[in-house]
C-alpha cells in the first residue's frame, strides 16, 4: 500500500514526484514513458532558466532530477483504470494492480488522429506523429506536415532545416500559432502554406507515397514519402471514469488540483487548466503534490 500514485512522468508527474518524495510520501510513479509532451517538443526558447534548450535535453533534465531521489517507479506500464473505495485507490495497468491511499493524475495528452483512409495503414510507415522524434529520417525528401497552430509549426521549423520541400496543411483560413514562429516559416523558400485545406486520404504501398487534399475547390495529389500529424492533442483521461470532465475530456480540477473524488488529484495538460505549457504543467504537478501532502496529513 503506497500513500501517493503519481500516473504520468512528463513534466507535472516528476514534479508532483520530487515535491511529495521530500514531504516524505511513500509513492510510486507509473508512466509509459518518461519526458511527456516535453520530449517530443523541438527547440524551446522560453522555459525559464534556459535561453535555448531542446525537448529531449528539458525531458532528461527532469529524469535525472527524479531519480537523484530514488523515486520508484514503473516504466513501460500504461494504466487502464482506477478506481476507489471507502479505504483505498485501486490502479491497475497493463501489467498489474497497485493501491495507494491517493493518486495523482499526470497522464498528459496524446496525439489526436485525422480518421481518414490510409491513415491507419501507413501509420509508422511513413505517418507519424513526432517530429521531434522522426524528422531526421526524412532527410532529403518531401514531406507533409497537416496542422497550423504551434506544433505543426515547430515541425516546420525542424523541418525545413533538412527536408527537400515542406507543405504545411492547414484546415483553417489561417495560422494560429505564435507570431514569431509564423514568420520563420512564412519566410522559408521550401515550405508551401496551404490554407483553408482538407486532407481526403493518405495513399502509397509498402510505405507512404503521397496525400490527397481538397485546396481551393480542387483535389490535389501531393507526392510526399513523409506525413507529420500535427492537429492538436486529446487528454489521457479515459482511465478515469469517476472524476468529473469537460466537454474536451479533461479532468476538471480546483485551485489545489482536487478533482471532485476525495484523495484523486490531477494535474498538467490532462486537466482543465488554461494554458498548456511545460513550466505551467510542472507548477501545477507541484500544487497537486502539496495538495495531497495536505490530505494525507487530514487523514492520519
Amino acid at each position: 500500500m503506497y500513500d501517493l500514485i503519481v500516473i504520468g512522468a512528463g513534466p507535472a508527474g516528476i514534479t508532483a514526484a520530487i515535491y511529495a518524495i521530500r514531504k516524505k510520501i511513500n509513492l510510486l510513479v507509473i508512466s509509459k514513458d518518461i519526458g511527456g509532451q516535453a520530449a517530443w517538443s523541438g527547440d524551446i526558447e522560453n522555459y525559464t532558466g534556459y535561453q535555448f534548450i531542446t525537448g529531449p535535453e528539458l525531458a532528461s533534465k527532469f529524469e535525472d532530477h527524479m531519480h537523484k531521489y530514488g523515486i520508484s517507479m514503473k516504466e513501460g506500464e500504461e494504466v487502464v483504470d482506477v478506481r476507489k473505495t471507502d479505504e483505498k485507490v485501486i490502479v491497475k495497468t497493463d501489467k498489474g494492480t497497485y493501491e495507494s491511499k491517493m493518486v495523482i493524475v499526470a497522464s498528459g495528452k496524446k496525439s489526436r488522429e485525422l480518421n481518414v483512409p490510409g491513415e491507419v495503414e501507413f501509420k509508422n510507415r511513413g505517418l507519424t506523429y513526432c517530429a521531434t522524434c522522426d524528422a531526421p529520417i526524412f532527410s532529403g525528401k518531401s514531406v507533409a506536415i497537416i496542422g497550423g497552430g504551434n506544433s505543426a509549426l515547430d515541425a516546420a521549423l525542424q523541418l525545413m532545416r533538412i527536408a527537400k520541400n515542406v507543405y504545411l496543411i492547414n484546415t483553417a483560413a489561417r495560422l494560429t500559432g505564435d507570431p514569431v514562429m509564423i514568420e520563420k516559416v512564412q519566410e522559408s523558400k521550401i515550405v508551401s502554406i496551404m490554407n483553408s485545406a482538407k486532407v481526403l486520404s493518405i495513399t502509397g504501398d509498402k510505405m507512404v507515397k503521397g496525400i490527397k487534399v481538397e485546396h481551393s475547390g480542387k483535389a490535389l495529389e501531393l507526392a510526399v514519402e513523409g506525413i507529420f500529424v500535427e492537429i492538436g492533442l486529446v487528454p489521457n483521461s479515459h482511465f478515469i471514469p469517476l472524476v468529473a470532465k469537460n466537454s474536451l475530456g479533461e479532468i476538471i480540477v480546483n485551485s489545489f488540483n482536487h478533482t471532485n473524488i476525495p484523495g484523486l488529484f490531477a494535474a498538467g495538460d490532462v486537466t482543465d487548466v488554461p494554458e498548456k505549457q511545460i513550466i505551467i504543467a510542472g507548477g501545477e504537478g507541484a500544487k497537486a503534490a502539496l495538495s495531497a501532502f495536505r490530505y494525507l496529513n487530514q487523514q492520519r
